[in-house]
């Protein structure tokens, strides 16, 4: 790995600023999306509070000097809105053009178009990256870049907190599930199999949805809309879904911001080293596990001395607590 400068380090902090602030101002603007108008019903007028983009709302009484104040305070409040996020995002776009030319463009531009999305829709808290491509929050949270062959990869895992209210996530998702976001990060994903776990698109980019093992009692797929993705269960993530996780601000290809909720890089670094070990993993990506676990783990030791190996391993099965020896991590 190699240490970021200091003026790399400005302009990635400079980034995670911005986006905060974005975020602010798009969740204060997504406020006022659906409109305020009056209705009329029974040739009376009311005030209508619209709730989603199919015209379901509210009515807020009748027409008259009290409701005609609350319309023009709405009206504008949603214009300083949008005028306060159009500005933040001309800065957003003024700093991508820092970024890049300071190399600091990394995570792949299909993977934080999807991570945007979720962000936005207000979910991104019900979803951890999982896998490679959760090394570029481990990056940007220890002022470091990674070799790119430890990176390249073709698709992006996507674990569910199945302790989330999937009726929450559905409605925020607009009803048109995880496939409907994928599609407004790129239209062209599509399910590679009716019922499957997996989305891909033109570019042969796959999404998984995935899940920790659940009990027998809890038999319901897991699905967000008909016709979407179902979450597959995959062993070995029982304990990782409880770990701390870690919520951090990179730099995508095109060096806008993107956000990044990944498991603590101890668990991370812990688990590579469990895969690697498996009889059942593909022999072709045994190495690279242990790499990246490697990885991690060094830049745990060298640029995180916060986070400490033996507070992680004491919360961990037997199984991934003997992964301490083969990364050199003393417990």
């Amino acid at each position: 790995m190699q240490a970021l400068s200091n003026q790399q380090r400005l302009h990635l902090v400079n980034t995670q600023q911005l986006y905060e602030n974005h975020i602010a101002a798009y969740r204060h603007a997504r406020d006022h999306a659906y409109g305020m108008r009056w209705k009329t019903v029974r040739d009376i007028e009311y005030l209508f509070r619209e709730r989603d983009r199919r015209g379901n709302g509210k009515l807020l009484g009748r027409r008259s000097s009290e409701t005609e104040q609350i319309l023009s305070a709405f009206l504008a409040g949603k214009a300083r809105a949008q005028e306060r996020l159009a500005a933040i995002r001309l800065q957003l776009d003024e700093q991508a053009r820092l970024n890049k030319a300071l190399r600091l463009a990394r995570v792949p531009r299909v993977v934080a178009r999807i991570l945007r999305e979720l962000e936005e829709h207000g979910v991104g808290n019900a979803f951890t990256v999982m896998g490679t491509q959760a090394m570029y929050g481990y990056e940007a949270a220890g002022g470091v870049q990674f070799l790119l062959e430890l990176l390249a990869s073709g698709d992006v895992d996507l674990l569910y907190d199945a302790r989330k209210k999937i009726t929450l996530v559905s409605s925020r998702l607009d009803g048109e599930g995880l496939l409907g976001l994928l599609k407004k990060a790129d239209r062209t994903f599509e399910l590679v199999r009716k019922r499957g776990f997996r989305a891909a698109n033109a570019g042969q980019f796959m999404v998984d949805f995935i899940v920790a093992p659940r009990s027998m009692r809890e038999s319901e797929p897991i699905t967000f809309s008909s016709d979407d993705l179902v979450a597959s269960e995959v062993p070995g993530l029982q304990w990782l879904i409880n770990s701390p996780k870690l919520e951090i601000v990179a730099v995508d290809e095109d060096g806008q911001a993107v956000p990044l909720r990944v498991p603590d890089p101890r668990a991370f670094a812990l688990h590579k080293a469990w895969l690697s070990q498996q009889l059942t993993r593909e022999p072709l990506k045994k190495p690279r596990d242990l790499a990246q676990a490697r990885a991690v783990a060094q830049l745990v030791s060298e640029h995180m001395p916060h986070l400490t190996f033996p507070d992680a391993l004491s919360s961990l099965h037997g199984d991934v607590r003997a992964m301490s020896e083969l990364l050199g991590i003393q417990s």
